[in-house]
This record gives C-alpha cells, sequence and structure tokens, in this order.
C-alpha cells in the first residue's frame, strides 16, 4: 500500500508514477487542500494543518502502517508526519525535498513572480521556468507539455501560498523524532535543493538510506518513473 499526497501540480502530475507503482503497490493519491479551491485560502492553513490531513486521511482509510511517498512539497508533509506520528508508517520515500530550502537568487526570483505578477494560464516564454523542474537539457516536448499543463491546473494564489510555506520551513529541529525507515531519492540535476539541504536531512534521520536519481532534476520522477519505483520497492521489500 502507497499513500501519496497531492502535488502543487495537481494531481494528474501523479498519474505516470501511479501507474508504474501500481505494478507492485495498491496505490492512493490524494488532494491537498485548497487543490481545486482558491476560496479556501480565506481561511489560512498551515502545514501543520496539511499534516494532519495526511493523519486523517490514513485513518479514515484505515490504512495500517502504510508506505508512503512524499514528492517535492509532499515529501515535507511526509517528513513531518512522521516525526509526529512515530510509529503509524511501515517506510517513508522521499523525492525533491531537503531539510530547508536555502535562499538564492533563483529561489527569491521564483517568489517574486509568483507573488508580485499575474501570470498568463499559457505563455511560452514563462513555461521555461518549469524546464528547471526537469533539470538542465533538452526533453520531449510531450513532456514539457504534459507539465506546464498540469502545473497550471493550480491556481496561482494556491501555487504562492505553497511557495510561502516552503520557504519557512526547516524540517531539522523534527529529524530526531523519526522512527520510521526513510529512503530520500535526490535528482542528480535538482537546482532547488543543496547537497548541503540533502546531508542535513540525511544525517538527522536515525535510520535513512540516501540514493542519487542520474537523470532529471526537481520533478526527476515524472523524467524516470521507473527507477523511482525500482528504488522504492528494493527499499520496502526489507519490510516484507
Amino acid at each position: 500500500m502507497v499513500v501519496i499526497p497531492g502535488l502543487a501540480g495537481g494531481i494528474d502530475l501523479l498519474t505516470p508514477l501511479a501507474r508504474s507503482l501500481s505494478c507492485h503497490y495498491r496505490v492512493i493519491a490524494y488532494q491537498l487542500r485548497g487543490e481545486e479551491d482558491c476560496f479556501a485560502l480565506r481561511r489560512r492553513f498551515g502545514m501543520a494543518d496539511l499534516v494532519e490531513d495526511l493523519a486523517e486521511f490514513i485513518e479514515w482509510m484505515g490504512l495500517e502502517q502504510p508506505d508512503v511517498l512524499g514528492l517535492s512539497f509532499g515529501g515535507a508533509i511526509g517528513i513531518q508526519y512522521a516525526s509526529r506520528f512515530p510509529y503509524r508508517l511501515r517506510s517513508l520515500s522521499v523525492q525533491g525535498v531537503g531539510a530547508r530550502l536555502e535562499k538564492s537568487l533563483l529561489r527569491l526570483i521564483a517568489g517574486m513572480v509568483l507573488k508580485d505578477y499575474p501570470l498568463p494560464t499559457d505563455n511560452a516564454f514563462v513555461n521555461q521556468f518549469f524546464q528547471m523542474f526537469l533539470g538542465r537539457g533538452p526533453k520531449p516536448r510531450e513532456v514539457m507539455e504534459f507539465v506546464t499543463k498540469n502545473c497550471w491546473q493550480t491556481d496561482q494564489s494556491v501555487m504562492t501560498h505553497r511557495f510561502q510555506m516552503v520557504r519557512k520551513i526547516d524540517l531539522r529541529p523534527c529529524l530526531k523524532s523519526i522512527r520510521t525507515p526513510v529512503l530520500v531519492m535526490s535528482g542528480q540535476r535538482d537546482v532547488f535543493i543543496s547537497n548541503q539541504s540533502l546531508l542535513e536531512l540525511c544525517e538527522g534521520i536515525n535510520d535513512v538510506q540516501f540514493v542519487r536519481l542520474p537523470e532529471g532534476g526537481h520533478l526527476a520522477f515524472l523524467v524516470q518513473p521507473q527507477r523511482v519505483v525500482q528504488e522504492m520497492t528494493r527499499f520496502t521489500h526489507r519490510f516484507d
């Protein structure tokens, strides 16, 4: 059983990975709060609320020690859930997450643009921003079109709110409370997660395994979903 917290780009972004995972697991993905209703932001919520949403979802589904896979923003939710509920998961796998989001010009510009400028829903120049998520080098046209289409399904106000939450995250204080075995995967060309942030994440977790994915960037699970599934199945089979 694998539970996947939804992504900022909408749940459809998970489709290729979910198909590959379903060959080995029963896969359940759920949408994050506010994804299809930007008016939910009228009642402000934070990461603690999203962690509680995951806890309620697992309880409501009657899942006993499931495996959880958290990707990017969902990975931060998974880490905090494992810290708050140390014995509720069989395993946790994450990709595209570090202990904290360090300040850099790239992240500063992304935050300013999302916050202060209304963006068109489809613009060739703006869509190049998503190329950074896939890593350097040309990517198949169909992959780029798939990413841009699904990322624009999320309202800009919701993306801004989540980006602001991520900028404030510092996972280091909660890592020592994690008792769940954790697999940390990182794309070789992930420009958003530094090596230092990855090191701090891995050093803070008691039972951790780190895997570097040779291709892809922050959205490595889209570029090589089979490799992500391979690493996760290898990791979780030790608990069968």
